[in-house]
């Protein structure tokens, strides 16, 4: 740590916020900051499940446990001790493995009725061998009664639940899936329908301005300044993008007033007296701007998988400015899998129908909503729900948010926004779509194994009774002893602790 221009060497728990950190190569990063000063390439396997490197420079974010591989850094601490990511990720781990899914309450519901027959069965023996039994009487009926209650004693089926869940919770986290609660990993290996929203999860996230057609006497440099000063302060990636390419060209911009976000719509603002409309068709419609044959030119953009957006000027059409957002590498593959396992896999996007066809063609969906509000994604989650389907939904953006939260399951890609992280039951870390495949494959996985130890326990303990309360005395002459009952309870309970193991070995069918 570097205080008042000294480096000193401190402990990790008396980093304070602020504070500025130097990292060499080979060390560990040790709590989450923003880059300040160098360059390097971080190791981020331990988050996000990824081998490749990730390339860091000025105004990067670096997460604590990642390590630095190759240049020095200076970064300022942005999150320490419980705040930071990896101790979220921890935290959320330990919940994840001490809850209990739906499945799990069947070994209460059984223990709640096997106790008490075991009990009766124990007294039953009992008082059985003393009218009946052969001397000594009592101590036949102390030793049957006793040998029941060990025999019988429930502890495999506590154990059959936790910890396959917690094995399962694990290995999850070991591909770069970070499970909630036991309930969501349960239902995801029951999803019948997927629901992927485009941007930031189907495609990368950081589109490309590729076009500017610019109407009557405007000029180039001068549309793209004011659109780059009216997205300055958007978040969106499409805004982002404007912004990115005007700045690649050396363009300055202006200040904003009167800002305001248009839901589904686009923005409006005044830059340099100037009002600006920037958004879809719907919005140039309403405000009744001509739009003439820059229609059919932004139908062509759009079939390119280009976005095409409409830029007015004092209510006057100015340009129709497209962007472009590439596939991510394995978004294809990731969604044959998905649809190999007999998921129904829908794209929910907020562009226009013709993009939206053209990306949902390229990625191989066959159903896709286009031009989908915010509030609107919600509606067809519930909508999915209605015609019996189990839903899971995947997103990234704010406006994903209630998506997720209605959802059987909500899916956050760990690259997007902290809210959509929030109201997801399973974050993906890698932001691949890998991600969904291996958390349904891990979450069947799991309910196989808890379903093998319930089922085995169970038996074990079912079977053992008879022998137990000396069923085959009147034939064989034999008695079990109450030492090999112990033996054979801590038999089962090691069983299913063995099972439970097996799931460390499973392997999410290949990419």
């Amino acid at each position: 740590v570097i205080r008042d221009d000294k480096e000193l060497d401190i402990a990790i728990e008396q980093v304070l916020l602020n504070d500025v950190v130097r990292v060499r190569p080979g060390e560990k990063i040790p709590v989450d900051g923003e880059v300040i000063e160098g360059h390097t390439a971080i190791d981020e396997s331990m988050l996000t499940g990824e081998p490749m490197p990730v390339e860091k420079a000025t105004g990067d974010t670096v997460a604590a446990g990642t390590i630095n591989k190759s240049g020095s850094i200076l970064f300022k601490a942005t999150r320490v001790g419980k705040d930071t990511a990896l101790a979220q990720i921890i935290n959320m781990v330990k919940r994840a493995q001490n809850s209990k899914p739906p499945i799990g309450r069947l070994a209460d519901v059984i223990s709640a009725y096997f106790v008490p027959v075991v009990m009766i069965i124990a007294v039953a023996s009992a008082l059985t061998w003393l009218n009946f039994g052969p001397e000594p009487a009592v101590a036949f009926a102390i030793v049957s009664a006793t040998t029941v209650l060990i025999i019988a004693c429930p502890c495999a089926l506590g154990l059959a639940t936790p910890m396959s869940v917690m094995v399962g919770v694990g290995k999850a986290a070991e591909a770069g899936v970070l499970i909630r609660n036991g309930e969501a990993l349960q239902t995801a290996s029951k999803i019948s329908a997927m629901i992927l929203d485009k941007t930031g999860t189907i495609t990368l996230g950081a589109p490309k301005v590729t076009d500017v057609l610019v109407a009557g006497e405007h000029d180039e440099q001068a549309v793209l300044r004011l659109a780059a000063t009216l997205e300055s302060g958007s978040e969106h990636p499409l805004a982002m993008a404007i912004v990115e390419s005007a700045q690649e060209r050396g363009i300055e911009m202006g200040k904003v007033s009167n800002f305001n976000a248009i839901a589904g719509h686009g923005v409006q603002a005044e830059v340099d007296g100037k009002t600006l409309l920037f958004g879809n068709e719907k919005l140039m419609r309403e405000r009744t701007i001509e739009l003439g044959d820059f229609v059919e030119k932004a139908q062509m953009l759009a079939a390119e998988a280009k976005t095409p957006m409409y830029f007015a000027v004092d209510n006057k059409l100015a340009a129709i400015i497209a962007v472009a957002d590439p596939i991510k590498e394995d978004s294809i593959a990731a969604i044959k899998r998905l649809q190999h396992n007999g998921i129904r896999v829908v794209m929910l996007t907020g562009d226009n129908r013709a993009t939206a066809k053209a990306v949902a063609e390229k990625a191989g969906i066959k159903e896709f909503f286009a031009e989908v509000l915010p509030e609107a994604k919600s509606k067809k989650v519930q909508e999915l729900q209605m015609e019996g389907e189990v839903v899971g939904m995947t997103g990234d953006g704010i406006n994903d948010a209630p998506a997720l939260a209605i959802a059987n399951v909500g899916f956050a890609i760990g690259t997007g926004t902290d809210v959509a992280i929030e109201s997801a039951d399973i974050t993906l870390m890698r932001g691949s779509l890998h991600g969904l495949a291996d958390a349904i494959a891990v979450s069947k996985a799991t309910l196989r194994n808890i379903k093998q130890n319930l089922f085995g326990a169970f038996i074990y303990n079912v079977a053992g009774v008879p022998f137990a309360a000396g069923v085959l005395y009147p034939f064989l002459g034999l008695l079990l002893n109450p030492v090999i009952a112990g033996a054979a309870m801590a038999f089962s309970s090691l069983t299913v602790v063995t099972n439970a193991n097996r799931l460390r070995l499973f392997k999410a069918q290949e990419h």
